[in-house]
């Protein structure tokens, strides 16, 4: 009786390991799905994403004076905008300026640039005030 009680404790021990390995291999896969950001430094860059990956993207800006960050020429084919950009002020006084941050989702393989544009949407004709260009992979 003894030795069937060490055989189930043992049973019970392999399948806590074995559950343990399928859990770390799940988050393991899910560390490679996390997010990349980047900022106006990484301007001109190239960067690759897994399908399903998501991109954020975070410049600087000040939508009370009418300008935003938007995707020049948007498909959607390879990577598509998720919701509205986000606006954080750098301090609480009205009309201050902050960080704009835009989210992207990696949809689809293939390759594109990534071009953002600091305009006044309404404006036509007008060249935006700056531009942010990334070479984009999707894998």
């Amino acid at each position: 009786m003894q030795n069937m009680f060490s055989r189930f404790s043992a049973i019970k021990s392999a399948i806590a390991l074995l559950l343990m390995a399928v859990v770390l291999t799940a988050i393991s896969g899910c560390a490679a799905q996390t997010a990349l950001a980047l900022e106006a430094k990484d301007n001109g860059n190239q960067i690759t994403l897994q399908k399903g990956q998501t991109l954020t993207v975070k410049l600087e800006g000040n939508p009370t004076t009418g300008y935003t960050w938007e995707m020049f020429e948007p498909d959607g084919a390879i990577l598509r905008q998720v919701g509205e950009p986000e606006f954080n002020a750098d301090s609480d006084l009205l009309g201050a300026p902050g960080t704009l941050t835009l989210r992207f989702k990696a949809v689809e393989a293939g390759q594109m640039e990534l071009r953002l544009v600091y305009h006044r949407p309404w404006e036509t004709g007008v060249e935006p005030l700056e531009t942010f260009t990334v070479q984009v992979t999707v894998q």
